[in-house]
């Protein structure tokens, strides 16, 4: 299996804040990776380590099969980056940015594929990017990471600042780019959005590695919220069922002869379906795992904290150019 990324006990330390624990992680090519943790957690140092914005401590660290340090802008012009504070330089327009990055990615049709994205995201490219609000300069910060055609994605908490509409633009970005063939390595502390598209996720905890599975496998074990209203039986016939299949619910008394049964069910939706159908459903509602629950309860672990200090802010972005003109 031909890897992305791939770190070997990778470890950063600012001060005596300890950002990343030896860290070991493989990011698979043509997959779309989520890491997953609350702020402070290392996604970001992780990121930026990546792309070489950061030293490591100690430990090593491949990105397409190079180490980003002497990958030089070879090895960058191959990789789509979108830092967790974007930056833009204030007295240039949308459309100034884009000229300038896609000088740096000469023949990729890099500026005809800027402006489709920006009229995507319903961006307005010939606005100053100092009067642009948080949410536009961040469709401004995905547009650079998507416009040349990377090899690599790595995404830093992409859809920070944006609207619920364009949030799945977004995400129908990063489909199409993975169905392109790029490898997409995105961070979020929330959940739900690196559920709908990855198909690997990491959960870190205090710089810390403490779980990796398939999108499908924290599904397996995530809690199922079950509330249902019966008929046909006795609060304890349906007690007693339901210990048989090995269910924990909770019956009670309905009225006019009905039972509610409530419970957090884990990964045993097939036992839900035999239990149920031993009675007459008058109500039911079996929610969607919640891989957010299945998380916290990781976050929650027994060594305490689940956030390390603040990161420091990131070393300079790429400079623009001031005296560009539209």
């Amino acid at each position: 299996m031909a890897l992305a990324v791939q770190t070997f006990d990778l470890t950063k330390q600012f001060g005596q804040v300890l950002a990343l624990d030896q860290l070991s992680l493989e990011i698979p090519e043509g997959s779309i990776f989520g890491v997953i943790g609350p702020n402070g957690a290392g996604k970001s140092t992780l990121m930026r380590l990546l792309v070489d914005v950061l030293k490591p401590t100690s430990g090593h660290v491949e990105v397409l099969g190079e180490d980003p340090r002497s990958g030089g802008k070879e090895l960058r012009a191959r990789l789509g980056y979108l830092p967790g504070e974007f930056r833009v330089e204030p007295q240039l327009t949308g459309r100034q940015h884009l000229r300038f990055w896609a000088s740096l990615s000469p023949g990729r049709d890099a500026m005809r594929r800027g402006q489709e994205f920006a009229e995507r995201l319903e961006l307005d490219l010939s606005r100053l990017a100092g009067k642009l609000s948080k949410g536009n300069k961040q469709k401004l910060g995905v547009v650079q990471a998507f416009m040349h055609r990377p090899e690599l994605l790595i995404l830093d908490e992409p859809t920070s600042g944006l609207d619920p509409l364009i949030q799945q633009t977004f995400l129908g970005m990063v489909r199409e780019a993975h169905e392109g063939g790029a490898t997409v390595f995105l961070s979020s502390h929330i959940l739900s959005e690196v559920e709908q598209v990855a198909d690997h996720a990491a959960v870190l905890r205090s710089g810390r590695l403490v779980r990796e599975a398939t999108m499908g496998e924290l599904r397996q074990t995530a809690q199922r919220h079950l509330r249902a209203v019966v008929r046909g039986a006795s609060v304890e016939d349906v007690r007693q069922s339901a210990s048989a299949r090995g269910l924990a619910v909770v019956a009670e008394p309905a009225g006019d002869g009905e039972v509610r049964v409530s419970g957090l069910i884990e990964g045993r939706a097939n036992d839900v379906v035999g239990f149920l159908n031993g009675y007459q459903v008058v109500d039911l509602v079996f929610a969607e795992p919640d891989l957010e629950e299945t998380v916290l309860e990781i976050y929650s672990g027994p060594d305490g904290e689940t956030a390390s200090a603040e990161e420091p802010p990131a070393r300079a972005r790429r400079a623009l150019p001031a005296e560009e003109v539209e």
